[in-house]
């Protein structure tokens, strides 16, 4: 554990301890970096911040001190790695947990090194080896590959050439079937008779040499049954041991936990079984037995290991690794069987769902990469071009494939994914980041003034404040005891739904007279605001122009951003990155991804994200038809939240870190890119491809949006935060669900 620096305390001719001062320096030093990311020794204290002085204290002894400004000070292992750490702070980039470059070896913890290392340490005894993951083993896998092992070494027996190699099955049999404890070892080659002889006696008395025509002739005999038994066992026990161990290393690896038999399933297949059977030993290790002299090949203690989550390869985490598969069976099930033969439509859109979710981890590893190894301007094109290239992809597919079908709903589709988006990274990314996060600390704290910026971007483009106005008094009860709210001023994406409402032409499709009375009340169905009255000026000559005015003047208010928190008021992201001055430390940076190949990885992954986000568009049609559940609940909760699972994942891990700053603005970066990014591109994509798509939402939507940003800007307000607000989050995110859920369909679906 990191040890905790010391707090700073204004003494001297300061105020008291309990003043706002002492206070304010107390919460600054709570505010911690990324530690998962500091790349130093794991017993090398963090930097302190700056303590407050006595005579800042003397002159503010009841405001905010200016030396205790937040700054957050950065470790990293090198250049690159603080580039990263540093863009994570950085308004409009993408905020990422995963390291760029290879971390040194030393800076790694046991656990890790675990992870990474082969199984061929021998340890000292860790207490028994019955444990539930070796349980599993036996029950997966040692069942069936232990009796594999004696049928093919009955095979070899019976082939009298291939004795040797039945030998080997049979000792290696009773080793699958409880490999823990035991060790395979590479014998080592015993010394020639020609080398005996030449160092011993020639005497004929004492056994001298053998004649040299005799040697030829019995290393000839034995050289033939070699090579005839190690045809035999190529051509009939292995081939068929190295398919079952080739299945246990693939079920093993897709499991995860159970990565340690994956490699001892590889590394058997690919080395012990290629041995010659007298090279390989086959023993059981005893606490005071010490080791036989040789290679030791095997050595396998535990079958399941919890820690592999954290396992990757070549910087790539291993369920994204797993997940690549998914990714090509989908193109190739959704191209070559076109009309349904093998599996359903539901199963298609399922399977191209399922691999946005590492195609959008693979665009964003790509982003971080070339944003680390770039300059500022490179890596803000990166990230504005490719940072919603994820949503952006699905929606224009679902917009051409209901435009060319004439079939509105696919634009309602992608009008309720736009709002789940906004409505999931308000309220349940922050508040699932809280509550995990405060399990393991009991109060957070995040840097309020950077979570404004993007809050008050946030507020700008889903709509103004909400007053109250005193109503002229009720029942008796005065005016000023009566307040009722205003409604919202209209601006942002849904100032043209406000608009609307007030000047649209309310048309029902079915009315029923009540009372019996011409002049009484109607019940009517099925009612909205007809935007094209006199055909349609109200809508071609004020609503549209002012869809576009507002899509041109959010991304402006975007850049505004950028341009306020990187450079006129950076100090809000006082970030000052550190080297690490270890011994043995490195301080070259070995990337994962170079740019080239960051890349192309990009391309390629955006290409494979049009290909699926198309079989998706193409196969959701009779799910929308045949499903009982709400249009609205699909789009909000599937089509939504699915791509934005690696953010969330990222999020959750900062919590743990006690880093909520990064949680919290990962989920108000989507949702101010929603706002001010995608929605103005589908709008203006709609000028060169005409759609259905407008930018006038329903009422659920507006309310659900604008009630959500309200309360995260509540929640935010005093920079300080705890498991039970994030429980409010995710509780109001879950009731939003089920008022989704049983909402009928939008009209035109």
């Amino acid at each position: 554990d990191v040890p905790k620096a010391p707090e700073p305390r204004c003494d001297g001719d300061g105020p008291r301890r309990g003043s706002l001062c002492s206070r304010h320096c107390a919460a600054i030093n709570n505010v911690q970096g990324d530690l998962g990311d500091l790349g130093c020794h794991p017993h090398r204290p963090r930097v302190p911040p700056a303590p407050c002085t006595p005579c800042c204290c003397q002159q503010h002894s009841e405001e905010v001190c200016e030396s205790c400004v937040v700054k957050t000070t950065l470790t990293a292992e090198n250049l690159v790695e603080a580039n990263k750490l540093s863009n994570n702070y950085k308004f409009g980039f993408k905020k990422w947990k995963s390291h760029v470059t290879a971390r040194p070896w030393e800076d790694r913890s046991e656990i890790v090194k675990e992870l990474y290392s082969d199984l061929n340490v021998i340890r000292s005894s860790g207490g028994s080896t019955v444990t539930c993951g070796n349980v599993l083993y036996l029950l997966l896998f040692g069942w069936w590959l232990s009796p594999l092992y004696v049928l093919v070494a009955a095979v070899m027996f019976v082939t009298v050439v291939g004795a040797p190699y039945g030998r080997l099955c049979w000792r290696l049999a009773g080793y699958f079937l409880w490999p823990f404890g035991k060790v395979i070892q590479k014998a080592e080659v015993p010394k020639s008779r020609d080398e005996v002889s030449s160092t011993g006696e020639t005497s004929p008395l004492l056994g001298g040499p053998v004649p040299r025509r005799w040697r030829l002739r019995c290393w000839a005999d034995t050289g033939y049954w070699q090579r005839a038994g190690a045809v035999v066992w190529l051509s009939l026990g292995y081939p068929a041991l190295a398919v079952a161990h080739g299945l246990v290393c693939v079920t093993a690896w897709l499991l995860v936990v159970l990565i340690p038999v994956a490699k001892l399933s590889a590394r058997t297949a690919a080395r012990v079984l290629l041995l010659p059977p007298e090279r390989v030993l086959v023993r059981r290790l005893r606490m005071t037995e010490v080791p036989l002299e040789g290679e030791v090949i095997l050595c396998c203690y535990r079958a399941v290991n919890p820690y592999y989550y954290k396992y990757a390869v070549d910087g790539i985490n291993v369920f994204a690794v797993n997940l690549l598969p998914l990714v090509l069976v989908t193109l190739v099930l959704g191209y070559v069987d076109s009309h349904n033969h093998l599996t359903s439509s539901s199963v298609k859109f399922t399977l191209a769902l399922l691999s946005i979710m590492p195609l959008s981890y693979y665009i964003g590893m790509a982003i971080a990469s070339i944003s680390a190894q770039s300059n500022f301007a490179v890596g803000a094109v990166v990230n504005a071009t490719f940072g919603s290239i994820t949503e952006l992809t699905f929606y224009i597919t679902a917009l051409i494939k209901g435009s060319r079908e004439g079939n509105r709903c696919y634009a309602e589709i992608v009008k309720s994914a736009l709002t789940g988006t906004l409505v999931g990274c308000v309220l349940l990314v922050p508040g699932l980041c809280m509550v995990i996060g405060g399990i393991r600390h009991q109060e957070q704290r995040f840097n309020s003034r950077s979570a404004g910026v993007s809050s008050a971007l946030l507020f700008l483009s889903v709509g103004g404040e909400m007053g109250t106005e005193v109503s002229p008094g009720l029942g008796g009860v005065p005016a000023a005891w009566v307040p009722t709210p205003c409604p919202f001023v209209p601006a942002g994406v849904f100032a043209p739904t406000l608009f609307s409402k007030v000047y649209g032409k309310l048309v029902c499709g079915e009315c029923h007279n009540v009372t019996q009375n011409p002049l009484g009340h109607y019940l009517c169905h099925s009612c909205h605001f007809d935007l094209m009255e006199n055909n349609g000026t109200l809508y071609y000559s004020h609503v549209q122009p002012l869809v576009y005015t507002v899509s041109l003047l959010l991304p402006a208010a975007y850049l505004i951003g950028l341009f306020f928190t990187l450079k006129t008021h950076s100090h809000i992201y006082d970030i000052h990155v550190s080297d690490c001055h270890m011994p043995g430390h490195h301080h070259s940076a070995v990337v994962h991804w170079s740019r080239w190949r960051a890349l192309v990885i990009l391309l390629l992954s955006t290409l494979c994200m049009s290909a699926c986000a198309d079989l998706a568009t193409e196969h959701i049609s009779p799910i929308l038809t045949n499903s009982t559940i709400s249009q609205y609940f699909i789009g909000v909760t599937v089509l939504a939240m699915v791509p934005e699972l690696p953010e969330i994942v990222n999020g959750i891990q900062f919590a743990l870190q006690n880093n909520l700053s990064l949680s919290i603005e990962i989920g108000n970066c989507i949702a101010v890119q929603v706002c001010m990014l995608q929605i103005p591109i589908l709008v203006l994509f709609t000028i060169f491809y005409p759609t259905n798509f407008t930018l006038v939402f329903s009422d659920l939507h507006v309310y659900a949006s604008m009630f959500s940003v309200v309360l995260m800007n509540y929640i935010f307000m005093d920079g300080k935060c705890d498991y039970f607000q994030g429980t409010v989050l995710v509780m109001v995110y879950f009731i939003l669900l089920a008022v989704y859920f049983f909402a009928p369909s939008p009209s035109g679906c």
